[in-house]
């Protein structure tokens, strides 16, 4: 977020969440479900924005028609302590990596990565091991997706080729 205040209230919060549930919706449908016009509504959107509260707008798409039809998730322990700009900059240099976190625990962080399939995903996971201060790696694969809806169900980018 900017510098300014990012304040909102409780319209503001169905707007939001009427985004997160579509965020195609027109300002009119979100207007129409709050109470406002959809003028009002494009005015909160763009503060919204503005001040950092929205991020951005994607569309969630089903993996395996961008072809990743391998995921799991690894978690990675490093030799000392890697600080987590040091992660970052490893984490970018993967595509498959889709997600990457510090965590508590014994695991310094955690990757979600999504391959082709597993001869691909056991590449990937070579590489994010030839870094010098990665001592071992922990993978766990996904098998299904117990609320298919959710975010992390979902890709943002096709597999690479």
């Amino acid at each position: 977020m900017n510098s300014r205040t990012a304040s909102f209230d409780d319209l503001d919060r169905k707007i939001i969440t009427a985004l997160m549930a579509n965020a195609r919706t027109s300002f009119a449908e979100i207007g129409a479900d709050v109470g406002l016009s959809s003028t009002a509504v494009k005015r909160r959107v763009d503060r919204l924005r503005e001040t950092g509260v929205i991020t951005g707008f994607t569309a969630t798409v089903k993996p395996s028609a961008l072809g990743w039809r391998t995921e799991a998730y690894v978690e990675v322990y490093c030799e000392g302590a890697a600080p987590p700009r040091r992660l970052a900059e490893v984490v970018r240099n993967h595509p498959e990596i889709t997600a990457a976190m510090t965590v508590t625990g014994g695991a310094d962080a955690l990757l979600h990565v999504r391959a082709r399939d597993v001869e691909h995903f056991e590449e990937v996971l070579e590489r994010i091991r030839t870094e010098p201060f990665i001592r071992k790696t922990i993978s766990v694969m996904v098998l299904s997706h117990l609320l298919p809806e959710s975010p992390e169900a979902g890709a943002t980018q096709p597999a690479p080729e």
